[in-house]
């Protein structure tokens, strides 16, 4: 199984045509966006479900944007990412089934404790978007079409600025993730847009603190997308629907999301949002 696996990470990330086919049976692979792996999450998932199923789930990582293109060759059973217009688009042409809510959490502004561009307590991320830029205060962006930086974009565009110019950088090595880029925005005493949970992780080795949160616009929600199997018949839909379940299921995945990261940050870092999920807090 190892052996495998090995052979079918290797073959996507080099883009060769080694499709899920090749996958033995009892096996869903997955492409994640980095955010919750990174966090940890999305092995905490994988390893509770093979624990109670037998059904191994393994994932590669890559931002939102890449996921879907590996998907759109086959080579994956399911997506887990987050920028609503790309999964739309993914679904509408065919490559996914559908898409299915799984859980959130929300991307923050932070920035030096100095904060020159004066963003402090700001109720809107629009709001302070824009005065960083009037400012020119440096900003780091992970300009990969992740679905932070998707988010991030659409963050400029609510408010109004097309961002460019010596104070805007695009991160030469965004597509690695929201850990480095968030430690280079860190090193260069810059602003960004991150998500929480990443944030979290690293509060302790960073000094940039978050100056902008709670506003609608900065919730981030992750979706489930299973690979369409009429397109790909080779895929494993079969546990990969299985799996699906467990995740949505408010007394199975969606509980290990309410719980994890609360005994070592004091709070949830994700939050159920299954329809079933959903459904059960509209009965309470």
């Amino acid at each position: 199984m190892r052996k495998v696996f090995s052979c079918l990470l290797c073959c996507i990330m080099l883009g060769l045509p080694f499709t899920a086919q090749a996958q033995p049976k009892g096996f869903v692979l997955m492409a994640s966006t980095i955010g919750p792996i990174d966090a940890g999450i999305v092995a905490a998932l994988e390893d509770q479900f093979e624990k109670e199923t037998g059904v191994r789930v393994r994932h590669v990582g890559a931002g939102t944007g890449e996921a879907l293109k590996i998907s759109a060759k086959g080579n994956v059973d399911l997506v887990m990412v987050h920028a609503k217009s790309l999964e739309e688009k993914f679904v509408a042409d065919g490559f996914g089934t559908e898409r299915i809510p799984l859980m959130y959490n929300d991307f923050v502004i932070v920035g030096p404790a100095a904060d020159p561009a004066g963003i402090k307590g700001m109720k809107t991320a629009a709001e302070a978007l824009k005065k960083i830029s009037e400012k020119g205060a440096p900003f780091i962006s992970r300009g990969d079409k992740s679905g932070t930086h998707v988010a991030e974009m659409e963050l400029w565009a609510k408010a109004g600025v097309k961002p460019a110019g010596a104070w805007y950088t695009v991160y030469e090595k965004g597509k690695e993730g929201n850990v480095p880029t968030l430690k280079y925005t860190d090193e260069q005493g810059a602003y960004t847009v991150i998500d929480r949970a990443t944030w979290l992780s690293l509060r302790d080795k960073i000094k940039l603190p978050i100056l902008v949160e709670k506003d609608e616009a900065l919730l981030n929600f992750i979706s489930l997308i299973p690979v369409n199997p009429k397109k790909f018949p080779k895929v494993n839909h079969k546990d990969t629907m299985k799996f699906v379940k467990w995740l949505t299921n408010p007394e199975k995945g969606q509980k290990v999301i309410v719980e994890f990261g609360v005994e070592r940050y004091g709070s949830p870092l994700f939050f159920p949002n299954s329809t079933q999920w959903q459904a059960l807090q509209a009965e309470k």
